[in-house]
């Protein structure tokens, strides 16, 4: 029988505050890719979100400013052609009135170099830009911004926040590959893992729920976007996740393939000509939901689509939820027990028919879904959308990688 849960869940998402609370520390959090800039200034006592937006298709002609300001206002300007550079200019008007502390940046890999965050002086920026050759799709973008927001900012303290650091507590029979030691030892070749400030948001937000302590709690979670991946996590350390040494292994995701067998790749050389990169940008970009269902990656659209009985969204859709079912089940080898099963990120928090089919197929551990939870969120329920009888509880949590990233920073920055 699973615990009966005493703490109301807070609300789901961060809001706009007409106004920042006076003598609190505020930050700045950076989220950097090759053609996108996140920005948001959050006040990580409260997790209130004051001032947030992106700048989306950097180098381009269509590039722009989008931003939502106090009192749920949006804004958008043209910013044509802009860089990170450029686009810190234009956002740095709105933020001179929130007496800023520190930024934060998402930092994607941090590689073995990193396993926690770290205040960015020359010799951390410089082992960030180490870390390029493993992440070649994001390390430059976000080396870029931590070099701009460092000019731009410079009496700023900043922090850098890793995706990896939190997976770095694996041991190495999880993240080892069973490939030559030296490929290891010269190129690094092993799980990462990604989504770590989500994984471990949701975990403390599970232990502040179920009025447990973080230390005593053995977690499955599973971030379900565009991208996806599952974590057991133990005691609130991470020992076994899905994602490899780049996002492209794990589970189907939007438009990545997932786990698939290596030798695919020169069967598909010898009988195409494709060339290694060509086939891996497709395994990439054009795989995973897309590729299954020929429709497209959104799962909303899938649903719709398998509804009017489109075979190739089924399947997409069918094998999403079977992978995941046969991941979490996988990742659970790494614990003693499941105090929860948490659902989180756009497809985890919002699709009430993918979590469903998903604990369906986890019915060797008992799961039992509370159909009336499940189809509002858990919002009444402190997040459980299990029944009373489930022998797993299921939850959903709204992740926020945001505020974990502007937590870390006001830490770091206290005790430097």
């Amino acid at each position: 029988m699973q615990k009966e849960l005493s703490v109301q869940q807070p609300p789901h998402q961060p809001f706009l505050e007409t106004a920042a609370t006076e003598g609190t520390p505020k930050v700045l959090v950076l989220n950097s890719g090759s053609s996108s800039l996140k920005f948001a200034v959050v006040e990580p006592s409260c997790g209130r979100l004051l001032f947030s937006g992106i700048v989306d298709r950097l180098g381009t002609q269509e590039s722009e400013l989008q931003i939502k300001l106090p009192a749920a206002c949006k804004k958008t300007i043209p910013t044509p052609f802009a860089d990170h550079h450029k686009s810190l200019d234009t956002i740095f008007p709105y933020l001179k009135d929130f007496g800023i502390i520190g930024v934060g940046h998402r930092v994607v890999h941090g590689g073995e170099k990193f396993h926690e965050s770290v205040v960015i002086d020359d010799a951390a920026q410089s082992a960030i830009a180490d870390c390029a050759v493993i992440a070649p799709l994001h390390a430059p973008a976000n080396l870029t911004t931590i070099q701009v927001a460092r000019k731009k900012f410079p009496n700023l303290p900043q922090v850098a926040v890793f995706d990896t650091a939190f997976h770095q507590t694996l041991p190495p029979y999880a993240y080892r590959y069973a490939v030559p030691q030296q490929w290891y030892e010269q190129y690094g070749i092993r799980k990462y893992g990604f989504h770590g400030t989500s994984h471990c948001y949701v975990s403390q937000e599970a232990s502040r729920l179920l009025g447990i302590g973080i230390e005593d709690l053995q977690l499955l979670t599973a971030h379900l976007g565009n991208g996806a991946s599952v974590c057991a996590i133990r005691n609130g350390k991470s020992v076994d996740t899905s994602m490899g040494l780049t996002p492209l292994e794990g589970l189907i995701m939007g438009t990545r393939s997932g786990d698939i067998d290596a030798n695919v790749l020169l069967f598909l050389h010898q009988q195409t000509g494709l060339s290694l990169a060509e086939i891996t940008d497709v395994l990439n970009k054009k795989s995973g939901l897309l590729g299954l269902s020929g429709v497209g990656n959104d799962m909303r659209v899938l649903l719709e689509e398998k509804a009017k009985g489109h075979c190739g969204a089924a399947l997409a859709v069918e094998a999403f939820c079977y992978r995941l079912a046969r991941h979490l089940l996988a990742a659970a080898a790494g614990l003693d027990r499941i105090d929860a099963l948490i659902f989180t990120g756009g497809i985890g928090e919002n699709s009430p028919p993918i979590r469903e089919r998903a604990l369906e197929h986890l019915r060797i551990l008992g799961t039992a879904i509370d159909p009336k939870l499940n189809g509002e969120h858990g919002e009444s329920s402190a997040g459980r959308i299990t029944s009373s009888d489930s022998k797993v509880l299921a939850m959903v949590i709204h992740t926020n990688e945001e505020l974990l990233i502007a937590r870390e920073t006001v830490r770091l920055i206290r005790s430097f």
